[in-house]
């Protein structure tokens, strides 16, 4: 094979390598598709989003939906959002249900919507067909002390200019529980709960619970409503249970003092006690104390013994007295 021979293979091959580069880089496949379609997107540009790191099936694809839709997006408008981080493709899907629902929705609040992290296609959808979400078991106990359990369902449709900003689906459904114990606490009795469920169906919902949310509530309706325990027996029963341990308690420090009175008591009359014999001590060494001044004769001292016994007589016969007329108070045995 001669040197010009090789020249024009080496040549081809470089050719064929440049085509195949330039195939990569430029999407022709891609501009032809859109051509096709009537939407013109210049070769510049599909560069132009290749150096940008854009992918430019995520715009041309997107833009040809939206221009066969009838929809007037232009093509920085989907790159600026692609380049935000945005999925583009749900965005125009969203904007083309809108459009069919007669929906009036922009692309800049869609766009805002579905950088916000919502879904803004089921948004949309949701505003078309409304969504059901039902709370979970609410509790709440009505002026007689009853415990009424109550499951709702909210039938709920997506509110566009509030999704960006406006509380979600959790917000609803406290208020929504917060609105019920409400209502039922404000009854005199759980029977009526029982008679006309509606009636916390339509309180709640005067209470304007959509406000600030993402949602508008379109209907409240009571699903379950279940009787509980009695709460305000149970609370009696309680307080009752209290007041008794703190009466026992009361009950048992007056005995406590009681008993340390007693105890104080009887340690007084021990003292008492021995001050008399203390006392008493005194008198032998008062009478040993008058014999020797003379103040006290022998005959004086024996005529007081003779006084004591006959005391001490008189107090054991009337002692015995008082048990024989015990004993007949008793009767034979």
């Amino acid at each position: 094979m001669d040197a010009g021979a090789i020249s024009v293979l080496v040549l081809s091959v470089l050719i064929i390598l440049a085509v195949v580069v330039i195939f990569s880089f430029i999407p022709v496949g891609l501009w032809i598709s859109a051509l096709a379609a009537g939407v013109r997107v210049g070769i510049v540009t599909l560069i132009g989003m290749r150096l940008r790191r854009v992918t430019p099936s995520r715009i041309v694809n997107p833009l040809i939906k939206a221009d066969k839709a009838g929809l007037d997006i232009s093509v920085n408008q989907l790159e600026a959002h692609y380049l935000a981080g945005g999925n583009v493709d749900r965005v125009v899907d969203a904007l083309i249900a809108s459009e069919r629902a007669n929906i009036n929705l922009a692309f800049e609040r869609a766009a805002a919507i579905d950088l916000a992290g919502r879904d803004v296609l089921e948004a949309v959808q949701m505003s078309v067909n409304p969504k059901v979400i039902q709370t979970p078991l609410v509790s709440a106990v009505a002026k007689d002390g009853i415990e009424v359990k109550v499951v709702a369902r909210v039938t709920v449709r997506a509110n566009i200019d509030r999704l960006v900003g406006g509380a979600g689906e959790e917000t609803v459904l406290a208020r929504v529980g917060e609105g019920v114990v409400s209502t039922v606490g404000s009854m005199d009795n759980h029977k009526e709960v029982l008679e006309n469920p509606d009636s916390i169906s339509r309180t709640v919902l005067d209470k304007g619970l959509d406000a600030g949310t993402a949602f508008e509530i379109l209907s409240i309706d009571i699903a379950d409503v279940d009787i509980g325990r009695n709460i305000g027996a149970t609370l009696q029963t309680d307080q009752a249970e209290a007041d008794k341990k703190i009466a026992q308690a009361k009950a048992e420090e007056r005995r406590a003092m009681a008993v340390a009175r007693e105890q104080e008591m009887k340690a007084a009359v021990q003292e008492m006690h021995a001050k008399v014999v203390e006392s008493e001590a005194q008198v032998p060494l008062a009478l040993a104390e008058a014999f020797r001044r003379g103040h006290l004769g022998v005959m004086d001292y024996y005529n007081m013994q003779n006084i004591m016994a006959d005391t001490g007589m008189r107090q054991n016969l009337s002692k015995m007295g008082s048990d024989e007329e015990a004993d007949n108070h008793k009767g034979p045995k």
